[in-house]
């Protein structure tokens, strides 16, 4: 009688399991593109240890793997995250990797760091020696011509056509390609020999993307986002897209909600780049120092700026008696506003055309508008203006103003999409702004933000801004896609258009499943909790859908901020005592370094737009980089509770090449619509195309650790 299969997870709830040193794959094979011949008889469990911590009960949570199981691809980062819901949120077990005894994980740590990648792990480009840095971290970067051209004559991955032109065999992947890699010091290069003590292996992890359009998600957002849990009726309707799709929509109910709920607070407003009203500085120090900071950034009557004339928030508040019940505006004048620029001289932007629209659709305004200083660039392409248009226009920006400040009154609502820069050109404020840029969520999560086209297309159904890049938008009609997608919003609700309504982050998950040893209380206080540790201010942005956010200066403060989540403050100043559940950090010192984004802004979330220079820092400026982040990722390691996952993970690999291609893209398509093919300066074919698919490969290939102290 033939032996029953057994399933994945029923070995790991063997007893006994055996560590096969010699069915580990080392570092010199995966460089060579090899692998030993598969023998089913030597294969079994692999632990993957805790540090070098030991043991002390026998039932410590322990990560297993096997070769048995064998993978068609590399993990993603949803099966990370996957991992970590598993083990502190009652997630379902992870199909690449099992946990034994998951309950007993006591605490997660989850560190982003970029700027790492395959390339420094091989031991025969050690990052000691300056040419071998620019070899292994570039992947045959500076090779010879016949290394390029096999590249982009027969459309090989350029990390084979390196090894193929140093005479190494290439063969085909197969399962064992995708299985981790043993982390052995000896053969690792001196700054990494550190990962050795605290990892045991090398995961290949593979970066959110879209290979076919060369495109990269967020590593940040696939991190801490994840789907809503499928209800039963859910699942049971996913066996017919049609009815699956009936139920999701089945489960939506409409709450009508007045526009004036949809008001930005001030301090949305000042995380969106507006300038503000003075109404929303009643304290003489606050109103002073805003007056000041105005007057530094030259926002003032002297520069030309002008306020609507509102004496205080409460002017804006009207009587219950005098709205009409169930109306959406409740009382309130509503104008959708949409202005098109121009570039003048010192490469500011000026007004040039201005619309308005009211709630019910019918144009108030719609202005041409000469620049006070010499227009430099159009913008025709965008803005549809041309010198023709403007030469008999003798409206300026104060006479716009004067009429704007007798239509607007303190019942206005001015809506728009990312307003911040109408208004500006416009120079003026008002308090009362709902911006649908704000109001609809980009799909990655902010602080991205949907653009108005996006939106109409996906909401509405509407083509608008046929004429981008060519004939330019038209201010009436994107002013009409804002009012009805904030129709839209009224009628559906505030949770329309969020990413809420189809997943949830980490740490809401988080909220809702109780600490062991007690019961989820009504108002989620008895749910686990988590902390999100940055560089700059990240309670201004991504951070805010942590409970805690620590902001650092440096990555050495990140390692501080992470012992301080974890562990908690001695006197629950901010975090209370025995720190948070789940923690998420990054470190960002060595993504600068290796000059992966452009202007190191630490402020932003995820990947900035990486930088398309091809310099790199030199081989000791790079070493010492990858030192000190090696060592502060042990520090966290040595400072981490018993049964804490860590899990460390590195996004993506080098980006700047897609960047680059991106951008070669971007200005052929722009140049395409208004230049002919001689006139172009740069040309976009196959080729390029071809290339472009190649390096987003490249760049998705990232690399994860996983360890249990």
């Amino acid at each position: 009688m033939a032996k029953k299969k057994r399933k994945h997870a029923q070995y790991a709830d063997d007893d006994t399991v055996h560590v096969h040193d010699q069915r580990r794959r080392s570092l010199e094979s995966v460089s060579d593109g090899m692998r030993e011949p598969h023998d089913p008889d030597e294969e079994t469990w692999t632990v993957i240890r805790r540090g070098g911590k030991k043991h002390k009960k026998n039932n410590y949570p322990t990560l297993v793997y096997s070769d048995l199981h064998k993978k068609n691809s590399d993990i993603r980062l949803g099966d990370l995250q996957n991992l970590i819901l598993h083990c502190v949120a009652n997630g379902s077990s992870p199909q690449w990797v099992s946990v034994r005894h998951h309950p007993e994980v006591k605490k997660v740590v989850v560190l982003f760091v970029p700027g790492l990648e395959k390339g420094m792990f091989d031991e025969n480009a050690p990052i000691d020696s300056p040419e071998d840095v620019v070899q292994g971290l570039e992947l045959g970067k500076g090779a010879d011509q016949a290394t390029e051209e096999m590249i982009l004559e027969n459309s090989v991955p350029k990390s084979v056509a390196v090894q193929q032109a140093n005479g190494a065999s290439h063969s085909s992947a197969t399962p064992d390609d995708f299985l981790p890699v043993r982390l052995a010091a000896d053969n690792l290069s001196t700054p990494l020999k550190p990962l050795a003590d605290c990892f045991e292996n090398l995961w290949p992890v593979k970066a959110p993307g879209d290979d076919r359009y060369a495109k990269i998600f967020s590593p940040l957002h696939a991190m801490l986002n994840s789907q809503l849990p499928k209800s039963q009726e859910q699942k049971d309707a996913e066996r017919g897209r049609k009815e699956a799709k009936h139920v999701a929509n089945s489960q939506w109910q409409n709450k009508r909600t007045p526009v004036k709920d949809f008001i930005l607070s001030r301090d949305e407003l000042r995380d969106h780049d507006y300038v503000l009203h003075p109404v929303y500085f009643d304290a003489e120090p606050q109103a002073a120092a805003e007056v000041k900071r105005r007057a530094d950034a030259k926002q003032t009557s002297s520069s030309g700026w002008v306020d609507v004339n509102i004496a205080n928030l409460s002017a804006g508040g009207i009587p219950e008696q005098e709205i009409e019940q169930g109306s959406l505006t409740a009382g309130r004048t509503v104008f959708a506003m949409d202005c098109e620029m121009c570039k003048v001289e010192g490469d500011d932007a000026a007004l040039t055309r201005i619309s308005l629209v009211g709630w019910d659709g019918e144009v108030v305004m719609d202005e041409l508008v000469k620049p006070d200083k010499p227009i430099v660039d159009y913008l025709t392409p965008f803005s549809g203006i041309t010198a023709e248009k403007l030469d008999p226009v003798t409206t300026t920006v104060a006479d716009v103003q004067k009429r704007l400040l007798d239509m607007l009154t303190p019942r206005t609502i001015l809506v728009g999409h990312s307003l911040d820069s109408d208004l500006a050109a416009l120079k003026l404020t008002h308090p009362f702004i709902v911006d649908t840029s704000v109001l609809y969520q980009h799909p990655r999560g902010p602080p991205l933000k949907p653009s108005l086209k996006w939106l109409a297309q996906k909401y509405l159904h509407r083509e608008i801004q046929k004429g981008h890049g060519s004939l330019g938008h038209d201010s009436v009609e994107d002013s009409r896609a804002c009012l009805d997608l904030v129709k839209m919003k009224c009628e559906k609700g505030p949770e329309w258009g969020n990413s809420a309504a189809n997943g949830e982050t980490i740490f809401k998950r988080l909220s809702r499943t109780p600490r062991a040893g007690s019961s989820l209380a009504a108002d989620g206080s008895q749910g686990k909790t988590g902390a999100i540790v940055d560089h700059g201010a990240p309670e201004k942005n991504f951070g805010q859908m942590a409970p805690f956010s620590i902001g650092c200066g440096s990555d050495a403060e990140v390692v501080q901020g992470v012992k301080r989540a974890v562990l908690g403050d001695p006197d629950g100043a901010k975090i209370p005592g025995g720190g948070v559940d789940f923690t998420w950090a990054r470190m960002r010192e060595l993504e600068a370094c290796r000059r992966w984004s452009n202007n190191h802004r630490y402020d932003l979330i995820q990947m900035e737009e990486p930088s398309t220079s091809d310099s790199e820092p030199s081989a000791s400026e790079l070493a010492a980089k990858v030192t000190s982040t090696v060592s502060n990722i042990r520090n966290i390691h040595a400072s981490l509770p018993p049964c804490t996952l860590f899990v460390v993970y590195t996004g993506t690999g080098d980006p700047r090449e897609l960047a680059r291609l991106q951008q070669m893209q971007r200005t052929y398509k722009q140049e395409y619509k208004v230049k002919k093919w001689d006139e172009l300066s740069v040309k976009w074919t196959d080729t390029e195309a071809q290339a472009m698919r190649k390096a987003c490969k490249k760049a998705r290939q990232g690399l994860g650790f996983v360890t249990i102290t």
